[in-house]
């Protein structure tokens, strides 16, 4: 068992009551479908709808417009339960979408999609990543030119979280000129929408439930009520306005698995017998679980401690990296620790140990690389 950790001020009855509620619904509505969700590569989309109407889809929008008005503590708990119940980050940026339409859109925008993303009667996904030249907004290609009172949008997208089943989509496109200036967001309401076509979903190394696919945009109209906001040439920074948020969603689910993993290891080294005696006997067992339940101590520690001042408004840009490039390190490294104490059985997709080791490989990768993690940190040390 892991040492008791210090309550901030953050972790009240309340929110304990809503974990242990989501806790409950995942268990039971959600991680018996997983293995044919990630047969089938997605989760359906009908899935989330139940979820929304629970309250957990988007507990933190203010009660106007369908949520229950709590702070963003509540989001992140449900995040964190779905981790450690192995269903994939979907919600989270479902999540995104709605910030950046409750802060960024306007009052009509606000009244036509956010009542419908907390129901979960939509789902939601972002389209940034473009072939060619990733993540880099600044080079981005699709393009949305200008025609009277309609944007048509061309180019297109991969890699993108729940392209294939989102029915609402914020994409990233030209409206300007060159460079970071020239880039706006466009909302699409994707049902029946002309010019608009779901490519291949992609198979990945590891988060098989989570749908990943490829978006091509060929002359897709859309009314000018379709930019988010009222003025062109601001995506970027409404992109880089949630970051402390954004990475704090990476960073807890990172905590959990670290956890459940620590739980997974202990409990099978426990009962697996070698040379006449349990595996966690052996010295070398119960060294590398104590390290492995360190890091998972001080990783938590991290992480509340950065829920804390998330609420408090106190958290920092960097510190927001140092959480998602570290804490998601010590995820990769404690799953191949404890894969290594399963032998054999560790690498049999059958064991969530395994399965937990392929899906935490990208969690250094999404949401900003590790480097560009420390690249961003670093360029505040000379300052």
């Amino acid at each position: 068992m892991l040492p008791q950790l210090h309550r901030h001020a953050w972790m009240d009855a309340d929110i304990e009551a809503f974990r242990d509620q989501a806790r409950r619904y995942i268990e039971r509505e959600l991680a018996p479908h997983l293995d044919v969700w990630r047969r089938q590569g997605f989760i359906p989309r009908e899935v989330w709808r139940p979820f929304g109407e629970l309250g957990f889809l988007l507990p933190e929008l203010p009660e106007r417009y369908g949520g229950a008005g709590v702070n963003l503590a509540y989001q992140l708990v449900v995040q964190d339960e779905l981790a450690r119940a192995e269903v994939p980050a979907n919600t989270a940026v479902h999540s995104i979408v709605a910030h950046y339409i409750l802060d960024y859109g306007t009052e009509v925008q606000k009244q036509r999609w956010l009542p419908k993303l907390a129901s979960g009667e939509i789902l939601a996904g972002i389209a940034l990543t473009e072939p060619g030249c990733g993540s880099d907004l600044k080079a981005l290609r699709t393009k949305a030119d200008k025609q009277g009172d309609q944007y048509v949008i061309d180019g297109a997208k991969t890699f993108i979280t729940n392209g294939a089943t989102a029915n609402l989509l914020v994409v990233a496109v030209r409206t300007g000129g060159a460079g970071s200036g020239g880039v706006s967001l466009m909302v699409l309401e994707t049902e029946n929408l002309p010019g608009f076509r779901v490519g291949r979903r992609l198979e990945k190394l590891g988060q098989h439930a989570s749908d990943t696919a490829e978006l091509f945009f060929d002359a897709v109209r859309l009314h000018q009520d379709q930019l988010l906001g009222e003025q062109e040439g601001l995506g970027f920074r409404q992109l880089m306005s949630q970051l402390p948020y954004e990475r704090l969603l990476l960073a807890v689910p990172a905590a959990a698995v670290i956890e459940k993993a620590l739980e997974l290891t202990v409990d099978y080294t426990r009962q697996r017998k070698a040379f006449g005696q349990s595996v966690f006997d052996f010295q070398n067992t119960r060294f590398k679980l104590a390290e492995c339940a360190t890091l998972a101590h001080v990783v938590r520690s991290f992480v509340n401690d950065c829920v804390q001042r998330l609420l408090d408004g106190t958290l920092d840009d960097e510190a927001a990296y140092m959480a998602k490039w570290w804490c998601t390190e010590q995820q990769g490294k404690v799953t191949d620790e404890c894969l290594q104490l399963f032998g054999g059985y560790g690498y049999m997709a059958e064991y969530p140990i395994a399965r937990l080791y392929a899906d935490a490989r990208i969690q250094r990768i999404y949401g900003g690389t590790t480097e560009i993690m420390k690249d961003l940190i670093a360029r505040r040390l000379g300052t």
